[in-house]
């Protein structure tokens, strides 16, 4: 084993920081795949990083009382898109906790993606991938994507004074020229009601 690949790799890790989920894939072009396979199994056994799934690993992040924590859904699901060159977009109660209508991380995790279909489980978690229209990916990756996703999850008629707070905070960050680019993609209800909150010319 190259004692030069060991070395940029460790590097490449240590630059991503704690917390970077990644696959073999990511190391492209630092050596072959088997060198680069043999080198994150010898790294896995020196529990430098964590093993998550077939392929997938992630160098942890440190507590100082808990110790190791579990890997963060959305560094995952980043991970395998980049793997897989797809895009993916969070939706349902995922989407609702991202933009901070909800404190609670449901078991299930789920992403819209252009992608093929499938389900990793993670520990106690689990990421379902789930296809979907290429009308629904066009937003994906943005803040009104989210937007879109977690009112969806919600409902127009489940609405109530304390969510429509947080809704208008939420999209008082979100840059006016990235709404309206978007609006041709959102359910009419919610054009409307974002249009309202922004009171867009």
């Amino acid at each position: 084993m190259s004692q030069i690949i060991v070395n940029t790799i460790k590097n490449k890790i240590y630059g991503n920081g704690r917390g970077w989920c990644f696959t073999p894939k990511h190391f492209v072009g630092i050596g072959t795949a088997a060198a680069i396979r043999q080198v994150l199994v010898r790294l896995e056994q020196d529990k430098f990083i964590r093993r998550l799934a077939q392929g997938l690993y992630d160098y942890p992040r440190e507590h100082d009382k808990l110790g190791l924590l579990p890997p963060q859904m959305d560094h995952i699901a980043k991970a395998i898109s980049e793997r897989d060159s797809i895009r993916i977009q969070p939706t349902g109660a995922y989407a609702a906790n991202l933009i901070g209508l909800s404190e609670q991380v449901p078991g299930k995790v789920v992403y819209l993606t252009d992608g093929p279909a499938k389900k990793i489980k993670i520990g106690r978690q689990e990421i379902i991938f789930k296809k979907t229209t290429i009308k629904n990916m066009d937003s994906a990756g943005t803040d009104v994507g989210l937007l879109i996703q977690a009112l969806k999850h919600y409902g127009q008629k489940n609405l109530d004074g304390d969510v429509m707070i947080k809704v208008k905070r939420f999209v008082k960050k979100i840059d006016q020229k990235e709404i309206k680019k978007n609006l041709k993609n959102m359910p009419e209800w919610i054009s409307s009601l974002v249009i309202r909150l922004v009171d867009i010319k």
